[in-house]
Parts: C-alpha cells; structure tokens; sequence
C-alpha cells in the first residue's frame, strides 16, 4: 500500500465553477479554455487492458488523456481501492482461489440483489493476493493475454503513477475518481467521503483548482462533500428529469459539472442513429455548469447506428465521428475507453474550429 506522502500535489487547472456553487467552489461562468474539451480515460485505457489496473492508467495516458478515473470502493480495512464494483468477481480471479470460497455471498446493493465477492470483506492485504482480469472478454478478447498480471491498485497508488507519469510527460495530468455506492458503504460504517477527503487533503489537492473532480450519481454524497472538499464535484445522471432547467439550477448549488449519459445529449431515433442534439447543453451551461458525457466505445454495438461499420457487434466502428458530434453538440468533456481515438478526434476538431 502506498502511504499518504506518495500522493501527488496535482498542478492547477482551469475549469470554471458554477455561478450559484456551494462555498468553496467559485462564482466564474463556464468558458471553454485551453486544452478543452478534455478527454477523461474511463477507468483506465479499458479498451486495451483490464480496467482499473495500474497499466490500464499508464496506458491512457500515454495515449494523451487528460484525465484518468479510478472508480472507487473501500476495503474492510477502509482503505479505497479502484473498483468498478464492489463485487469483484468478473474483474478478477478471486473465484480461483479456495481460500477464498467461503467469502461468496449474497447481498442487496442499492436495492439489487447480487451475489458475489465484495471488496468490504477483504482487508486489503488479501485483496492484494488478486489479480485483474478482463470484465468483457467476448467484446475484448485481446485483453485477456493480461489476465492475472495486475493487482487491485489502491486510490494512493493511482495517484503516485499520476505523478510519476506527469513528471515525465512534462504535462499535468488530473484524476476523476468516482465514489460507487457510497450509501451502501455508509450503512456498513465504511464511509467513502471521509478517506477520500482525507487522502486530498494530506496530499495538498484539497483546494479549488487541483486537477481533481469527483463523480458521483448520488446527490446526497456531492452535497455532503460540497462541505468537506474544495474540489470540484461532478453530478452524474441517466434519466432526463435530472436535466430540467430547474433540475440544473439545484445541481449547481453544490456541483461544478453534470455528467448526462449520452442519449440525454443525442438523442437516438427508431433506428439507433443520432442526430439533432437536445437542449442539455445549452440549459447545462446557462446554468453555470461543465458538461461532461458517457462512455465513448469504440465497438459497433456501443455506437449509435449511422456510425457503425459493419455488422460485428464487437468490430470497431466510427467512434471518431461519433465524437465529433458530441463536441460539436457543446460538451466540455467526455469519458472514453479508448483514448487514443477520442484525443485524435478532439485535437482535429480543436484544429478544425480554430480554422473555421
């Protein structure tokens, strides 16, 4: 485990707050600045390597992310740990191990009945027996040659390759993390807030313009660490009655961006195509708010229709055109799982508007 003092003091950044933030968090309108729209990689370059591993993040920024995304969950120990889940068997080998057999159980995760292993009945020692694993493998098959070569990176081991890596790109680079069920967590005596505003602050990154932003689908937690935190807050939402006019305006109160699944921003027609954008947007950033989207994939069956090529669900497709749309729809940011694609296409599209 990496100790606090191996956390990075990320570099400043310039994006704006929302006009009606909670205090702490600025009072600037939205403006694009240099070197936005901003490509976040999602947990990691998942679309080369196992997600949420150490290579996966060094990848993604190799490839030009500007930010990567540990999803996070905690330990029993209470020690965060970059997870998509906290039931962990389709990320790693844990059903391989006997010693382990006993753990498998069921539970109620926010409603949902799953069954599985979890990360809060391991303390992170043992966690550190696992080994990641590829969570898509008929969609991703070349990932799978790295099965059962990464461990399960800790919050503080995330943020130390970021350092590592800034220095030697000469370029800052930011994280995104994700709180993942922090209810549940909370109900259990394992709040997720606290340590991660814990690890921020020992590391210097507890203030207004350090390269962090934290996600969250639960208002609840980003209004909790509204109070607790001075960097910026991501309001994540899927469902179009959180991206009214009025629905904005209250998510401006305590976050900085709003993160809309893609469908809320192009919408797809009978056949599956895109086309013409919503408000969202517009009603985003008249709001005080950033926009950022998800998930960019470059396989077909993750594409709306007019950029698909051909008919393999699991072949590669336009991503890059499908971007495009995105941004010239007005996002501030998007998540990618494959990085490489979206920092292209962004740059050329930056390029083409600077000519326009």
């Amino acid at each position: 485990m990496a100790t606090t003092s191996a956390v990075l003091a990320l570099g400043a950044t310039t994006v704006a707050t929302p006009a009606h933030a909670a205090p702490g968090h600025g009072a600037q309108p939205v403006r694009h600045a240099a070197g936005e729209p901003l490509v976040i990689a999602h947990r990691g370059a998942s679309g080369y390597r196992p997600e949420h591993t150490l290579a996966a993040y060094r990848l993604a920024i190799r490839m030009g992310a500007d930010y990567v995304e540990p999803d996070l969950v905690s330990t029993k120990d209470g020690v965060l740990v970059a997870r998509h889940e906290n039931e962990i068997s389709g990320t790693s080998d844990v059903a391989t191990h006997p010693e382990f057999a006993n753990r498998k159980t069921t539970k109620v995760i926010d409603g949902v009945a799953v069954t599985g292993w979890f990360t809060e009945d391991f303390t992170l020692a043992e966690l550190k027996t696992l080994r990641a694993k590829e969570r898509l493998p008929q969609v991703r098959p070349d990932n799978t040659r790295y099965d059962g070569q990464f461990e399960i990176p800790t919050l503080a081991e995330v943020i130390a390759l970021v350092k590592r890596e800034s220095g030697r790109t000469g370029r800052q680079i930011g994280i995104a993390p994700e709180t993942k069920h922090p209810s549940y967590f909370a109900s259990i005596g394992l709040s997720l807030e606290k340590p991660l505003v814990r690890t921020l602050r020992a590391s210097g990154l507890d203030r207004p313009h350090a390269k962090v932003v934290i996600q969250s689908f639960e208002d609840g937690n980003l209004r909790r660490l509204a109070t607790m935190t001075r960097v910026s807050l991501v309001q994540l939402v899927d469902k179009a009655a959180q991206v009214t006019p009025s629905a904005l305006a209250d998510i401006a109160t305590y976050a900085d961006w709003v993160a809309p699944t893609k469908n809320l921003i192009l919408p797809r027609d009978a056949s599956g195509a895109i086309g013409t954008p919503s408000t969202l947007v517009r009603d985003a950033h008249a709001a005080g708010l950033k926009v950022v989207t998800w998930t960019m994939r470059a396989e077909n069956q993750f594409l709306p229709t007019n950029h698909r090529i051909g008919t393999d669900p699991n072949a590669r497709g336009d991503l890059a055109g499908e971007i495009d749309a995105f941004l010239d729809a007005g996002v501030d940011a998007l998540f990618s799982d494959h990085p490489d694609i979206a920092v292209a296409a962004r740059d050329a599209w930056t390029v083409q508007q600077g000519a326009a």
